[in-house]
């Protein structure tokens, strides 16, 4: 919205700075953040309202958080998708195909979550929608995201799946594409989800994928630099740093009330639209790949209830002591800030490796 302002350069020369993408990522942090800061408090009393009992706690679960967590309240992911909406709407070029489409996802994902974490309230238990029915609707916005992302962008990238550490080599997927790309998006959705197990431990490693992502659509974005780098070329990705500056902002604030005692939790209203934000990005940003690299921490919690699952169904025995595997180590007695900043170095040194395929080619 702000981007028409520097239409009146002529009149004030200091307005010519909303031209500047870096300029307007700035500011969509700042804004997140401010936003967050203003209303946390006063929407997490709200919440603390009409929650009488918080978020409901597995009775499976590690016997401390029927302890530590009772009471706290959930859908603290309002308060992320409210920041991270009104600074986007703010700073970002609104005629940007992408946006919507990420946007769109994003807030979709969100109220899908929001469902969820409202039939655990009112039901007091942890079980919420159920997976079919999550698995559906997540389907229809990705396949329509896609859909409208093979038609912004032309063959054979748009089909095309980008590999990490190789230049110009772009794998033709053709209809194949909406599959992979329904893998990448809901798949991200949804291990973003599993990871959401401790105070802060989910934020963190969103945030780190983002501003690696903030960086990644601003030079897929610039012909000069994806041309020097040898990059995929994404005419007007770039506008999706300022989504990303967004998240950050957003995610930095609530951090501010998330961290370790969490006054408040995200819930599925964030931690799905979190995940299917990136796998957005990373559809968009043609760096599929290169998300799975960054985001392994999810990855490595995703497949620790997969194996999990799986171990159990054919031997009627577990790997683990609990998944996702934070439960794990909770359960072998690691002190929950342990274990939640450990994991946060484990997604730092992912993200530098995933931020090395941009150079190493």
């Amino acid at each position: 919205m702000l981007t028409y302002l520097f239409q009146f350069t002529d009149y004030l020369g200091p307005l010519n700075l909303f031209r500047y993408l870096t300029f307007r990522t700035m500011g969509a942090i700042l804004t997140a953040l401010l936003i967050c800061f203003l209303f946390g408090h006063r929407f997490i009393g709200w919440l603390k309202h009409k929650q009488k009992n918080g978020q409901p706690i597995r009775l499976d679960g590690p016997e401390s958080h029927l302890i530590t967590k009772k009471g706290t309240p959930t859908m603290g992911g309002v308060l992320i998708l409210f920041a991270l909406t009104v600074s986007t709407l703010l700073w970002a070029d609104l005629h940007n195909t992408y946006i919507w489409m990420t946007l769109t996802v994003t807030l979709g994902f969100g109220l899908l979550g929001m469902r969820d974490d409202y039939l655990k309230l009112t039901k007091q238990n942890s079980k919420g929608l159920s997976g079919k029915t999550k698995l559906f609707f997540q389907a229809l916005l990705s396949i329509a995201a896609t859909y409208v992302f093979i038609h912004t962008l032309k063959e054979p990238m748009a089909t095309g799946l980008a590999i990490p550490f190789m230049k110009d080599v772009l794998v033709p997927l053709d209809w194949l594409f909406y599959p992979f790309s329904f893998c990448v998006i809901v798949g991200s959705s949804n291990a973003v989800n599993l990871t959401d197990g401790l105070d802060g431990l989910a934020i963190v490693p969103v945030m780190i994928v983002s501003a690696c992502f903030c960086l990644i659509a601003y030079l897929v974005g610039n012909a000069v630099f994806s041309n020097y780098l040898q990059l995929h070329h994404v005419p007007n990705a770039g506008e999706l740093a300022i989504f990303c500056g967004g998240f950050i902002g957003a995610g930095l604030g609530f951090l501010w009330f998330n961290a370790p005692p969490a006054k408040v939790f995200m819930g599925d209203t964030g931690s799905l639209a979190a995940g299917g934000a990136l796998g957005t990005i990373a559809m968009i940003t043609k760096h599929e790949l290169v998300l799975a690299i960054m985001g392994g921490l999810f990855v490595i919690e995703a497949v620790s209830v997969i194996l999990q699952v799986g171990y159990y169904k054919m031997t009627k025995k577990r790997i683990f002591l609990m998944a996702p595997i934070h439960h794990h180590f909770e359960k072998k007695g690691w002190p929950e800030p342990t274990i939640v900043i450990r994991f946060w170095i484990i997604a730092s040194i992912l993200a530098i490796i995933g931020l090395s395929t941009l150079k190493l080619r």
